[in-house]
Parts: C-alpha cells; structure tokens; sequence
C-alpha cells in the first residue's frame, strides 16, 4: 500500500513538474516575442530621422539573413510565413513604396547622404499570422 502511495506522488510530481516546465517555455516564447517585435513596434506613429530608417533596414536586412529568407532574381527577400521581415519607404507623397532591398541595393549611404536629416514617420506594422513576429514596416516622409 505504501508503494503504491509513493508511486503516485512521485507520478504527481512528475506531471506537475511536466506541466509547469510547460508553461515556463510558453511565457519565455512570449517574452521573446515581445523584445523583437519591440525593436519595430517602438516607432509605431512615431517621428524619426533618416538615419534611424537607415538603422531600421539594417536591422531587418540582418534579421533575414540570420533567418535564411530566401531572394528571388532581383536579390529581394521572399516573404515568408514565419520570421521574415520587409521595410517599405514612401519617400513622397502620393509615392510608391519603396522596399528596402532596393535602396540596400542602390546603395545605403546614398540613402543616408539624402535622407540623413530627413523627418519619416512609422505609418503601419504588419505582423505573421503564424508566429506573431512582424513581417512588414512602412515608414513615409513627412
């Protein structure tokens, strides 16, 4: 009878422990959900200069690499479900979008000798479906 006691707290403990190591992992996923899409979610209607956006689409150039985003022909990344990440700059009004590969490409100090002291606004933040991470930034001039 004793053994058979011992037996199922030691069953018990063995759940609970299961369970709240469980529970441990899910509340650290959304932590770390949290501190990633922060680094985007903080400029959110916020005004910011030109070397900022400059910070922000190297960031998300990196981000995509550390992930292995896959690139089509033109060496723009292909969105993804998951982890991958697109800026889009509207740099007049009424303007077409500009993704970040494209100015990447063209050149990035180009972009910074233009654009440096420029003032941009963060208009919209997209996030995937499937894990919560943000997917796409668009910032326009201002």
């Amino acid at each position: 009878m004793k053994k058979q006691t011992v037996l199922i707290f030691i069953l018990l403990l063995v759940i609970i422990l299961i369970i709240a190591f469980g529970i441990a992992q899910n509340v650290n996923a959304e932590r770390e959900l949290v501190k990633y899409n922060s680094q985007f979610d903080f400029y959110l209607n916020k005004q910011l200069i030109g070397t900022e956006v400059t910070t922000m689409i190297n960031k998300a150039i990196d981000e995509n690499e550390r992930n292995n985003v896959l690139k089509d022909e033109k060496n723009y990344y292909i969105p993804n479900e998951t982890d991958s990440i697109k800026i889009y700059i509207k740099l007049e009004q009424d303007g077409e979008n500009f993704a970040m590969e494209k100015i990447f490409n063209f050149g990035i100090t180009e972009f910074v000798k233009n654009f440096n002291l420029e003032d941009f606004k963060c208009t919209k933040v997209n996030y995937h479906r499937d894990t919560g991470k943000v997917s796409e930034v668009y910032f326009e001039v201002i």
